[in-house]
């Protein structure tokens, strides 16, 4: 290109001028490559790199070993609080069968003439017998129930009376509640969209059509919403709920596309070991008030910014997340590795302190978290004002910084309460199942259906926190749940109904 020379400056400070502007120019086009660089490289490997966010540990042991060798000189030598000793780690051999399945036992013996002795004739003695085990499958079946209600009449013609029928779970439907725990759970458990389990069915002889299951599905979190709403409360009376979101789209019949809604995830304590889901059509923050509606006590998240009018309440205090914080550093280390590495081992030593912690009452967890963790946290926070004033507030480390100075308060609030948790992995961990299934089931039809999924999966993702057979209980509970006395529905909890079937050792 042909350069205009009419337009150069003759007088040496305007080249001057135009030299520094040049420049600037040229450091905010080289900032915003760095940044879409940053941004390429994050979306490439979440598409093709792994999803786990470790670090070469050798890598992370050169900033480590300083700040670990930095720790131990700033205080004396102190004995280390005692944690319970750990069980001994189960073996890579075959695991034995559990006791509750049935069994058959077969039988293979000698024939009458082969139980002689060869040499001397004499009947031989029998020694006792070798026992092996080998496990079959047996494919699920359908049964029909045939439900004949007798009647009977006044030979004067008075009257007809007909013997009572227990309710069934949907009135006047088809299937018994053990069809429905079975759909319930492959949905929900085993992520089986319907209409695989549509063409599973149809193997077995039965035709059954989506929207008829799909129906069922309604019917099902219809009457399980009394224990919805139970375990909600329990929820709430929690000493600290985690929670989090997740993206889900949904079917408009206005638009033609789908639209995202959300599902949201509240983790009761270990004193209210519930998992509860609510489903909003959007990520407004009137659906996390709407639900922690009147709860006090510690809320830990991310840092969305829909909670924060909510954390301006007395009543709420906020606890962040230190694996959320992590991430950003984590994913600022093809920009700025130096400093991204510190922050990673500084970190891992916060992490560190959590694993002695594994076991420790609550009493206790605090204690050695005021002795280890506070000091590697004030060094961290020290560390992070000084770097901040050295960085670009817009690279990615500079984000990273900000995020982590701006959120440090409820960021070391895990260490004025011992059962307080350092990270929110608790929550994430509660939707990785809805995030599994919705590869497969692609959508909900509806915002009833996403209702219809957060009561159902609420049920499940509680009975396997409690290791409660999801299978047993819901065929139990769809069986009773509607003739089942209100004022007693806490017995259909899964805690509740695992403790009533647990029998009591004397």
């Amino acid at each position: 290109m042909e350069i205009d020379r009419s337009r150069l400056p003759n007088d040496l400070d305007q080249c001057h001028r135009m030299l520094a502007g040049l420049f600037a120019e040229l450091d905010l086009q080289d900032h915003k490559l760095r940044r879409l660089q940053h941004i390429i490289n994050n979306l490439m490997r979440r598409l093709y790199g792994q999803k786990s966010e470790r670090v070469d540990p050798n890598q992370l042991f050169l900033f480590a070993i300083d700040l670990l060798a930095k720790d131990e000189s700033a205080k004396a030598p102190e004995k280390p609080p005692t944690s319970p000793p750990r069980g001994k780690r189960p073996g890579h051999g075959r695991k034995p069968l559990p006791e509750n399945l049935e069994r058959k036992r077969v039988v293979f013996d000698l024939p009458e003439d082969k139980k002689f002795c060869p040499e001397c004739h004499l009947g031989l003695n029998h020694l006792g017998e070798d026992v092996t085990e080998r496990l079959e499958y047996v494919p699920a079946s359908f049964l029909v129930i045939e439900e004949a209600t007798q009647k009977y009449g006044c030979p004067k013609g008075c009257g007809v009376v007909a013997a009572e029928k227990p309710a069934a779970p949907i009135e006047k439907g088809l299937p018994g509640p053990g069809l429905l725990a079975h759909v319930v759970v492959s949905k929900y458990a085993d992520h089986l969209p319907l209409y695989r389990q549509a063409e599973i069915f149809k193997r077995h002889g039965v035709d059954l059509a989506r929207s008829t299951m799909s129906g069922w599905m309604a019917k099902s979190a219809e009457m399980s919403v009394p224990l919805y709403d139970l375990m909600k409360e329990q929820v709430l009376a929690s000493k600290a709920v985690q929670t989090d979101d997740t993206p889900v789209s949904v079917l408009d019949p206005e638009l033609t596309r789908t639209r995202t809604g959300r599902i949201w995830t509240y983790v009761g304590d270990k004193d209210h070991p519930f998992t509860v889901y609510d489903y909003t059509p959007d990520r407004c923050r009137a659906g996390p008030a709407a639900f922690l509606e009147g709860y006090e006590g510690y809320l830990q998240a991310d840092a969305y910014t829909g909670y924060d009018e909510l954390f301006k309440a007395p009543t709420l205090s906020e606890v962040a997340c230190w694996a959320h914080t992590r991430r950003k550093f984590y994913e600022a280390q093809g920009s700025d590795p130096a400093r991204s590495m510190i922050m990673l081992a500084y970190i891992r030593l916060l992490y560190d302190v959590e694993r002695e912690a594994r076991g420790l009452r609550g009493a206790e967890r605090l204690a050695l978290r005021q002795a280890k963790s506070v000091t590697i946290l004030n060094d961290i926070e020290a560390f992070l004002k000084l770097e901040q004033t050295e960085v670009l507030p817009k690279s990615p480390v500079g984000q990273a910084i900000a995020y982590t100075l701006s959120n440090w308060q409820a960021l070391i609030r895990y260490c004025e309460d011992g059962d307080l948790e350092i990270d929110n992995n608790g929550a994430e961990r509660n939707l990785r199942g809805l995030a599994v299934g919705r590869k497969n089931w692609l959508f909900f039809g509806s915002d009833a259906g996403g209702r219809t999924a957060a009561v159902l999966a609420s049920l499940i993702a509680s009975c396997k926190r409690l290791k409660v057979e999801p299978f047993a209980y819901l065929n139990d509970v769809f069986a009773r749940i509607n003739t089942h006395p209100k004022n007693q529905l806490e017995d259909l909890l899964p805690n509740k109904w695992q403790q009533a079937r647990t029998p009591v050792s004397v």
